[in-house]
C-alpha cells in the first residue's frame, strides 16, 4: 500500500470545522449566559456545544473573550442605540428612545445586560463602549434638561435604578411575552414621572454604578 502523500494528510481540523465549532461555543454561550448569568461554568458552556474544553479555549482563551464575543451584535446594537438617540433634534425624544429601547433590550437578552455592564480588563474594546455609553448616557440627560423636558433633579445615575427596577420586572414576570409588557407598562411609567410636568421632589440621587447590576 503506497505512503501517503505527508503534503495531503491532514495535520488540523479544516476552516469550515473550526468555524463551525466556533459558531456552536457562541450559541451555546449565549444561551447559558441569558439563563443562568455571565458566570456559569465554562466548561457547561463546551458541554452544551458538543466541543472539549481545550476546543473552546483555543478559540476563546479567557471567560472576557467569550462574553463579549457571544454579545457582540448586541454590544453594537445598544451602542446604535445612544447613537441615534444623540443625533436626535428632540432631546426629550432621544432620552425617551434610549430608555425604551435599552429596556427591551435587557428584557429579551439579560445575559447581554449584565454583558455589556460588566468590567472586563482584558477587554479593551468592550470596556471603551461601555465607557462611551455612560458618556452618552450624561449628554442625553444634560441635553433633556437644558431643553427644559427632563426634571432638574434628574440624575445619570437614575438610569441605574431604572434599569435594577426593569431587571427585576423582567426575571419576574415570568415568559418572554409578559416580561416584555411588564417592563413597557414600568417604562411608560417611568418615563411620566421623570418629565418636568411632574413637580414633586425626588431624594437624593442613589449613588450607583453601572458596575451593580448583575443577573439575580
Amino acid at each position: 500500500m503506497p505512503a501517503q502523500d505527508p503534503q495531503m494528510a491532514p495535520t488540523k481540523p479544516r476552516r469550515s470545522d473550526a468555524r463551525h465549532n466556533r459558531e456552536q461555543i457562541l450559541a451555546a454561550a449565549r444561551a447559558a449566559f441569558t439563563a443562568q448569568g455571565i458566570d456559569v461554568p465554562i466548561t457547561g458552556t463546551a458541554r452544551r456545544a458538543g466541543v472539549g474544553p481545550a476546543t473552546l479555549y483555543r478559540h476563546f482563551p479567557t471567560r472576557s473573550a467569550l462574553v463579549t464575543e457571544a454579545f457582540a451584535e448586541q454590544l453594537a446594537a445598544c451602542v446604535a442605540v445612544l447613537d441615534d438617540a444623540l443625533a436626535d433634534p428632540d432631546p426629550w425624544r432621544g432620552f425617551c428612545a434610549v430608555i425604551e429601547k435599552v429596556c427591551a433590550l435587557q428584557v429579551a437578552d439579560g445575559g447581554f445586560t449584565a454583558a455589556f455592564l460588566s468590567a472586563f480588563p482584558d477587554a479593551v474594546d468592550h470596556e471603551r463602549e461601555r465607557r462611551r455609553a455612560e458618556e452618552s448616557i450624561v449628554e442625553l440627560v444634560r441635553r433633556a434638561q437644558e431643553a427644559g423636558k427632563l426634571r432638574a433633579d434628574f440624575a445619570p445615575e437614575d438610569i441605574t435604578l431604572l434599569l435594577l427596577a426593569n431587571c427585576g420586572v423582567a426575571e419576574g414576570a415570568g415568559e418572554q411575552g409578559r416580561a416584555a409588557a411588564a417592563s413597557r407598562r414600568l417604562v411608560g411609567y417611568l418615563l411620566q414621572s421623570f418629565s418636568v410636568e411632574r413637580t414633586a421632589p425626588l431624594p437624593p440621587a442613589a449613588p450607583l454604578s453601572l458596575d451593580q447590576i448583575r443577573p439575580a
